[in-house]
């Protein structure tokens, strides 16, 4: 790829940032284009790309605050990956990130600090192959854009971006670039989904049907970070959209069950929300009446439930509430013709294939396990889950990102999948606003989908 000099990508990442802040601009109107109309292709499809392997993959991080100082540590851990520099705005959090990897014996990684744009400075180095991207959701999309367009892959934190516009352009610039834009849905390297995957792969579930994904998280204790950590920022979400604020951790395995840009897509949608109560009356509770938090009007449903049909007719379910109290699900439901698996808890029915009756869960994992567990958490699940992450699922993605790129793989998640999971969340702000109106979902990948390969069963 040719190398643009350090002014000439300066001022291209400049622009990149302002034209993404214009696009951001309609957020909270939610004035987007739907599937409608398709942008012409700007460079070559990235569908199943191959990029040159790379026997040390050097690694940039932006941002090091909750979530990516957890992956700074796994990062660390994983043989053919090299910190090479990171960058965050909030001076603390940096020096806990560099003092981990001194700690460790490694070699002090160059730092970035002071200006939201700092990490332009980072993006100029051309020691660095791979970018992560772990910031506040309005900067996902300007920072893998910038990213990409210094000739470097990136690898950003869900969700991929927060319009649609936001979408196509990262889109573009990773066909134009042609390089990786993956987003990190870690749920996907979870042992019981990658194991599920296993299942439908081998067709114990027949011809698949419906799905459900939902993240269900109890998460009103974040609205305490005030000054710093994600709740400082992700709260403010809760009065900009009424719909589903994040998608992806549901949605990501069963998009993969059922091949989603690789044999089918996303056609239309449809949403609705509950009534907005649980944010104002925490906050009644928890803080004084002059506090921002008592200051704000919490527009988002406390739970938004969107349904999803695709190109084939199948049906999912996708559901957000992080303000109810109730346990944690992200539901992980796939249906077929010969039967269903379901997690939280985790239990099965077959018609065939199973010592129980379909009209009876199987709550006993143990002889599933054993039989259907993936390759790749076989091989890795033990160190996985010594270095944690979720259970192992962070250190699995990273493992599997690094092996990859080192041996000229395809990855796992490519742009088109990150856009297609991320793209439900302005989606269904607008099918809220419309009184539940069905709403295209655009088809990223251009037709390409219909060629697409679907992910195998991973055996590295």
């Amino acid at each position: 790829m040719t190398k643009m000099n350090r002014r000439d990508f300066l001022k291209a990442a400049g622009s990149a940032v302002g034209a993404t802040a214009i696009a951001g601009a309609a957020l909270t109107g939610c004035a987007q284009k739907t599937g409608e109309s398709v942008p012409a292709r700007q460079g070559q499809s990235v569908m199943g790309l191959v990029t040159e392997k790379l026997d040390i993959v050097r690694v940039g991080f932006i941002g090091v605050g909750q979530r990516g100082y957890g992956h700074v540590k796994r990062m660390s851990k994983i043989d053919g990956a090299q910190i090479v520099a990171i960058c965050d705005t909030h001076q603390e959090v940096l020096e806990r990130a560099v003092g981990y990897l001194t700690e460790q014996g490694q070699t002090k990684p160059a730092t970035y600090t002071g200006a939201e744009l700092a990490y332009q400075d980072l993006l100029a180095r051309d020691d660095i192959d791979i970018v992560i991207i772990s910031t506040p959701w309005k900067w996902h999309a300007p920072m893998a854009i910038d990213t990409m367009n210094s000739g470097k892959h990136a690898f950003v934190e869900v969700p991929l971006a927060l319009t649609v516009e936001e979408m196509w352009d990262i889109v573009n610039t990773a066909e134009r670039t042609q390089r990786h834009c993956m987003m990190m849905e870690n749920v996907n390297y979870g042992r019981d989904e990658l194991m599920v995957l296993n299942m439908v792969r081998q067709g114990l579930f027949g011809e698949l049907l419906h799905g459900e994904a939902a993240y269900i998280h109890e998460l009103r204790w974040q609205m305490k970070e005030v000054e710093h950590k994600t709740g400082s920022w992700r709260t403010d979400w809760h009065s900009k959209r009424n719909g589903n604020l994040y998608p992806t951790h549901g949605l990501g395995p069963v998009s993969q069950y059922m091949n989603i840009n690789r044999g089918d897509r996303f056609d239309y949608l449809t949403s609705m929300s509950s009534p907005a109560l649980g944010r104002a009356a925490y906050a009644q509770r928890e803080f004084s009446p002059e506090h921002k938090r008592n200051q704000t009007k919490y527009i988002s449903g406390d739970m938004n439930t969107t349904l999803i049909k695709t190109v084939k007719g199948r049906s999912i379910m996708v559901q957000h509430d992080t303000t109810t109290p109730r346990p944690y699900s992200r539901h992980n439901l796939i249906q077929g013709t010969n039967g269903v698996f379901a997690g939280f808890p985790n239990r099965i029915a077959l018609e065939q294939g199973s010592e129980t009756s379909f009209h009876e869960w199987d709550y006993n994992m143990d002889g599933w396990y054993a039989k259907y567990d993936h390759p790749l958490w076989i091989r890795m699940g033990e160190e996985a889950q010594r270095n944690g992450g979720h259970g192992g699922m962070d250190f699995l993605m990273f493992w599997r990102m690094i092996y990859c790129l080192r041996n000229g793989e395809p990855l796992d998640q490519d742009v088109y999948d990150g856009a297609a999971w991320s793209v439900i969340s302005p989606l269904s702000v607008l099918s809220v606003s419309k009184r539940s109106a069905s709403i295209d979902i655009p088809d990223f990948t251009r037709g390409a989908w219909q060629q697409g390969k679907p992910l195998g069963i991973i055996g590295a």
